[in-house]
Parts: structure tokens; C-alpha cells; sequence
């Protein structure tokens, strides 16, 4: 998943992988929300860079931005 992203993201803006600081940045949520909600099925899960690095797609973000502001029908 996360190679298909990065090759789909390569004719535009790369993709950029955001730590945990940045998406909160980003969305305007806490720590413990952002893991809650992930907990939840709410939220994007990062994706494991090494063993104890963890990144968020920013794509992954950006999505579900979108949905957020997107009204239901």
C-alpha cells in the first residue's frame, strides 16, 4: 500500500511522510485523540519506517481531511 501510494504520488508532489508532532499540526487534535481515534478506526494509522520510527502519509492525512469537511448526504 504505502509503495503504491508513493509511485502514484511521484508524477505529482512527492509523498511525504509526517511524524506524529506534524499531523497534529495539521488536524488540530491531541496526541491521545489522534491514538484514540486510531484505536477507534477513525483516524489513519502510521506506517512503520524502522523498527521504533513511525510516519504518518501525508496523503493519508489529506484524506481524511477531505472527508471531514465533505458533507454527508
Amino acid at each position: 500500500m504505502l509503495d503504491a501510494a508513493l509511485d502514484a504520488g511521484s508524477n505529482q508532489n512527492p509523498a511525504r511522510l509526517l511524524r506524529l508532532r506534524d499531523v497534529q499540526d495539521r488536524v488540530g487534535l491531541g496526541r491521545s485523540t489522534i491514538y484514540r481515534w486510531m484505536d477507534e478506526g477513525k483516524f489513519p494509522r502510521p506506517h512503520p519506517i524502522s523498527s521504533h520510527t513511525i510516519r504518518w502519509l501525508g496523503s493519508d492525512i489529506d484524506d481524511w481531511i477531505l472527508a471531514k469537511l465533505t458533507p454527508t448526504v
